[in-house]
């Protein structure tokens, strides 16, 4: 996964985004995106996730950079930028994005998720499901009041397949995930589970593929050389 900031690659550390850094790595000595990007290209990755921080507070999206990457490198991307309308959507996808993603984080109307699950069929769109300490992350009191299981089993009956469970106070930590949440996810809906926020090490990528995570969002672990490459590969996750 990339977060990005004034174009550059950062490192994101429990979602506190004025004090992010530039991304220092062991996979690549730049901070440019498209370098990242075709590093992790270069690596055996096929899919990226992308967090767009400036359209996620509220500036244009950055449509150009999302087009390039794809052009580049041919990875499929899965893109946050804060979307909050059906034509934000358009927008995003139309610049050679595969999967737009609806935060909980930016998101006013829980309709929304429906609106766009009609109107680009579930197969482009996945929610995000924001947390901070566990609880929902969001500008809407509605949405603030439900459980994460509650919420989620709302969006499956809006037609969602498939959602992120995304702890921000535990990105970049490498703290370990929020366990007890995605469990409950999993156990309580029918949708299929990503999750990111805290992932350590390939032993925490093998407990979540036995509890039935479909795919984890890693970062810092890789950037440091926690998690290796050749270890993804030699255990089936790539």
């Amino acid at each position: 996964m990339i977060d990005v900031l004034k174009n550059l690659a950062v490192h994101a550390v429990r979602g506190e985004r004025a004090k992010y850094q530039p991304l220092r790595s062991v996979l690549c000595p730049s901070a440019n995106p498209i370098e990242v990007a075709s590093t992790f290209r270069s690596l055996g990755f096929d899919e990226l996730y992308m967090a767009d921080l400036d359209a996620i507070a509220g500036r244009e999206p950055n449509l150009l950079l999302y087009r390039r990457v794809n052009d580049l490198t041919g990875l499929r991307l899965m893109v946050d930028a804060g979307v909050n309308t059906v034509e934000a959507v358009e927008k995003i996808l139309e610049a050679s994005v595969s999967n737009v993603i609806i935060g909980t984080e930016t998101l006013n109307d829980v309709n929304l998720v429906g609106e766009v699950v009609n109107h680009f069929g579930r197969d482009r769109v996945i929610v995000s499901v924001d947390l901070k300490g566990g609880r929902i992350l969001s500008p809407s009191e509605a949405l603030k009041s439900l459980s994460p299981a509650r919420l989620v089993e709302r969006f499956a009956e809006m037609g969602v397949r498939r959602v992120i469970v995304l702890d921000l106070l535990r990105v970049g930590t490498e703290g370990g995930i929020n366990l007890k949440v995605v469990k409950e996810i999993l156990e309580e809906t029918p949708v299929e589970v990503l999750t990111g926020g805290g992932v350590r090490s390939i032993e925490d990528l093998e407990e979540l593929r036995e509890i039935g995570v479909s795919a984890a969002l890693v970062a810092t672990a890789l950037h440091k050389g926690r998690i290796r490459v050749e270890d993804l590969k030699i255990r089936g996750f790539l």
